[in-house]
């Protein structure tokens, strides 16, 4: 059976609503906390499929977390032969600078369910499934865009939501796996300070997440298939 390992930088941010087409597609899912002792002994080459999750730190932040500059050099190493792996969020950053480019605070919090912009390659890829959807945004940190890739999606506030490389590659820089978790009430009382710098309330996302979170995580599900599909 295909393998694929999911890499935690948290353990409330998993792959949620991936899951399901992830196992759909014939992998047997297996997951590794970047927190554990056994992390540095990973081969990230060896896996049928790497998903790497998101997370509250910034790739910059490698003097607090010591473990980003291992994980970005095998992730190069994976990249270089082209192995199907997927980024989401803080994944789609690592990707990035595994890329050899630029991850930086973008001055900004972008946070709350809304559509991301498709552009002509996004809506002939996967991300199609998204068209005009909600989805979950909760991020401040941006990336400039590694060369020989495609750009999918952008936001009024950020222009780099998602970029592909060829079948094998895909970061995404929003959450559409979110939305039917529960884990979203321990994002709001873990993030608080990310709500205050956004404006958001807490009770106004609860609504949201209510009111788009099924639809988004339909649409995820929907894009993460037919990615694999293409795999």
């Amino acid at each position: 059976m295909k393998t694929a390992l999911i890499v935690r930088h948290v353990p409330r941010e998993g792959a949620a609503g991936y899951l399901q087409p992830i196992e759909a597609a014939g992998y047997r899912i297996e997951r590794i906390d970047v927190a554990s002792p056994d992390f540095a002994g990973v081969d990230l080459c060896e896996p049928d499929l790497l998903i790497m999750m998101g997370g509250p730190m910034g790739v910059y932040e490698a003097d607090v977390h010591t473990w980003i500059p291992t994980q970005i050099d095998k992730l190069a190493a994976r990249l270089t032969a082209d192995r199907p792996t997927l980024g989401v969020c803080l994944g789609s950053q690592m990707i990035a600078a595994a890329l050899g480019a630029r991850v930086y605070p973008g001055g900004q919090t972008e946070l709350g369910f809304k559509p991301v912009t498709l552009h002509a390659t996004g809506r002939e890829s996967p991300l199609r499934h998204l068209d005009d959807v909600p989805v979950l945004h909760w991020h401040s940190d941006t990336f400039d865009l590694p060369g020989n890739v495609e750009l999918l999606a952008s936001t009024d506030r950020y222009a780099h939501q998602a970029f592909r490389r060829g079948r094998h590659l895909l970061a995404l820089q929003f959450h559409a796996e979110m939305g039917e978790d529960p884990r979203f009430e321990e994002w709001l009382t873990h993030f608080w300070a990310d709500l205050d710098s956004a404006g958001q309330c807490a009770h106004a996302l609860r609504r949201d997440h209510a009111d788009h979170g099924s639809s988004a995580v339909a649409a995820g599900r929907a894009m993460i298939a037919e990615w694999l599909a293409q795999i």
